[in-house]
């Protein structure tokens, strides 16, 4: 961190037992490693934050991403139905009015009612006939 060789310790460590003497030298050299480690543990934290910032700002521009593929995908979805709405609403007119100028609606509505009246088709017996004929 600091790139401090063997060399330049030892004449730290020389003008510090020079300086401080060999009494009080022990508790200083104790009380600088527990600063030492101190501002290492407040370093890594600091750095540790700054990743999980890092982090969490990637993770709101992927949902910021996302929520925008979404709306595309909502409002184009939207546009398809109603396209598909609109087209089967011409489809729709033009066959009613295919239908309208064939039969009137009362004759339509007799014509449904009496075909309900019908019993239902036997299927089997009907193809058997359709095979005799």
């Amino acid at each position: 961190m600091f790139d401090i060789g063997f060399s330049e310790l030892m004449v730290i460590a020389v003008v510090a037992l020079i300086v401080i003497g060999p009494e009080r030298l022990p508790k200083v050299a104790r009380t600088v490693g527990l600063l030492f480690g101190r501002m290492q543990r407040y370093v890594n934290d600091v750095k540790a934050d700054i990743n999980r910032e890092m982090a969490l700002d990637e993770l709101r521009k992927l949902q910021a991403n996302i929520q925008e593929t979404a709306d595309n995908l909502e409002q184009s979805m939207k546009q398809d139905v109603s396209a598909v709405e609109s087209d089967l609403n011409k489809v729709a007119g033009e066959a009613q009015a295919a239908v309208a100028p064939a039969a009137s609606p009362a004759e339509t509505s007799a014509a449904l009612a009496a075909a309900e009246a019908l019993p239902p088709a036997d299927p089997p017996a009907a193809a058997a006939e359709v095979k005799k004929a």
